[in-house]
């Protein structure tokens, strides 16, 4: 499959897994998944065609490992970053000391006065790596990477979560346990 359709198909799984499963008829069962025929089924019914071959290499060739197929293949979900309610069945789970998030610059004067919010979604999310930050980051431009005392926080009554993908998840990050790398 070529990179643009990856994308494209991509930001639509996205879309319809993490925010508006109903849009295209969708129910997310229990733990954020969906039947992978009901998916497909749906997709095409909605303009968007997708092979079974396609999307099984759309979640292996992800870089930031967006969706996962249960153990038995047959139900797939996003890893994270839902809109919706949805109980992803994550456990809490001890950070490491330090993590990493990537931003714009123009987001810096209210991430200074109340931290990191979790917005629309469930979670902040928060990467292991400098890189990764980076490349999240840059989605908008030039990134800024802050620290996150994640020990700290956590140590401070902050619960912490990991997903399948490895984006760590806390519901805020108050300023306190930042800093501008």
């Amino acid at each position: 499959m070529d990179h643009n359709k990856s994308i494209r198909l991509s930001k639509f799984l996205s879309k319809h897994l993490r925010h508006s499963p109903q849009a295209i008829g969708l129910v997310l069962q229990e733990g954020g998944w969906v039947g992978v025929a009901e998916l497909l089924a749906a997709c095409e019914k909605h303009g968007v065609a997708i092979s079974h071959e396609q999307l099984v290499e759309l979640v292996a060739g992800s870089d930031k490992q967006r969706f996962a197929f249960d153990a038995a293949g047959t139900r797939i979900r996003a890893q994270q970053g839902h809109s919706v309610t949805v109980d992803l069945q994550l456990v809490p789970t001890t950070p490491p000391a330090v993590l990493y998030h990537g931003t714009a610059p123009a987001a810096l004067p209210a991430i200074r006065r109340k931290g990191l919010q979790k917005m629309k979604r469930h979670h902040v999310h928060l990467s292991p790596d400098i890189e990764t930050a980076q490349r999240v980051g840059a989605r908008r431009g030039k990134p800024v990477i802050l620290t996150v005392a994640a020990l700290r926080l956590h140590e401070a009554g902050g619960i912490f979560y990991q997903s399948g993908n490895g984006v760590w998840l806390v519901e805020q990050v108050p300023p306190e346990f930042l800093q501008e790398l």
